[in-house]
């Protein structure tokens, strides 16, 4: 777990329409740079792709087309083309997209050594009037525990798989915010059990259980965790041992995920991986390797635990918003974007 920082590097500015987003790069050449082993470069240019995709859901319901459309310098600007759009089967919604990186002949293959060739990214929840009844549907399923049983997670899971057969999975990275990291996050786990790991970047994921962390001394919810996490692990491996066990394949994928204190729709992970980094230090690592497997709620293992992650951490707090605003500030894309 590392803590999340601005770069130092200027950023330019780009306006759409009236919409301003922060720029990845001082000039194009820079983009050279991206494919190098910054974590934060890289989710940069995934939070972009990914916030592409919910203004083309925008641009769709205000009937803006060609040069009155807002989306495209979102991708075009980091050389990428948007080869094909996800489509929601119940509401007609852009929910995703694929995106196929396409870098100028002037660039060396040292230069791009790194880069994906395609990225698959899944927009969050819009709160706009045609989208966000089914929007919401699906944000109660995480809830549930049932995302995985929806039409979009199957028309994500189909699509996903078709690219990696089609490329390879080294080739494709996951992208996702909110709703649309939750997605990315059910499907990266589910190519895993398969043995394709890819590189995933999910910003803001819902963490769907009681932040205990918040509420109670730091020693009283480790104990807490531990205890509902024995119980747990012993349902976990009497079920394994019926079913058999799907836990080291999920083990070699390690996400990158990426947080906001101030959010309490995904800042749970920070505790949780805290709570898993001292069960292993106090050597009961095993028993929240299996507590991970298995929901009190249901016998259908849980979609936000994940074995290990990169987690990044963003510990600054808006001080010039507040309340609701606030809290939507902290759980927005736009503060991964800049580098």
């Amino acid at each position: 777990m590392e803590a999340y920082k601005k770069s130092s590097i200027a950023n330019c500015r780009v306006v759409l329409g009236g919409v301003e987003f922060a720029a990845l790069l001082r000039a194009k050449t820079q983009l050279q740079h991206i494919s190098r082993k910054n974590v934060r470069h890289r989710a940069a240019v995934a939070a972009c792709l990914v916030h592409g995709v919910s203004v083309v859901e925008r641009d769709r319901q205000k009937q803006r087309e060609g040069s009155q459309a807002f989306a495209s310098p979102w991708w075009k600007s980091l050389n990428f083309k948007m080869v094909s759009q996800l489509q929601d089967d119940v509401d007609s919604s852009i929910f995703g997209a694929i995106y196929k990186f396409e870098p100028p002949a002037s660039y060396s293959n040292l230069s791009i050594d790194g880069c994906p060739y395609y990225v698959i990214a899944f927009r969050g929840t819009l709160l706009k009037r045609k989208s966000f009844k089914r929007d919401l549907e699906l944000d109660f399923h995480i809830l549930r525990n049932t995302l995985d049983t929806t039409s979009r997670f199957e028309i994500a899971m189909r699509a996903v798989r078709d690219m990696v057969a089609s490329v390879g999975s080294s080739n494709v990275w996951l992208a996702g915010h909110s709703l649309g990291s939750a997605i990315a996050l059910l499907v990266g786990k589910t190519m895993a059990k398969e043995e394709y790991l890819l590189a995933s970047f999910l910003f803001n994921s819902p963490y769907p259980s009681v932040p205990i962390e918040k509420i109670v001394p730091e020693k009283v919810h480790h104990v807490f965790r531990g205890a509902v996490n024995v119980v747990r692990a012993g349902v976990a491996l009497a079920e394994k041992k019926m079913s058999g066990d799907s836990s080291l394949a999920q083990s070699a994928w390690v996400p990158n995920v990426f947080v906001n204190t101030a959010d309490h729709i995904s800042s749970g992970y920070v505790g949780y991986f805290d709570h898993k980094k001292k069960m292993e230090e106090i050597g009961v690592g095993g028993i929240e390797r299996l507590a991970t497997q298995l929901s009190l709620r249901g016998s259908s293992e849980p979609m936000h635990r994940i074995p290990s992650a990169n987690l990044v951490v963003n510990s600054t707090r808006s001080r010039d918003v507040h309340g609701i605003k606030r809290l939507m500030h902290a759980h927005g894309i736009k503060r991964w974007m800049n580098i």
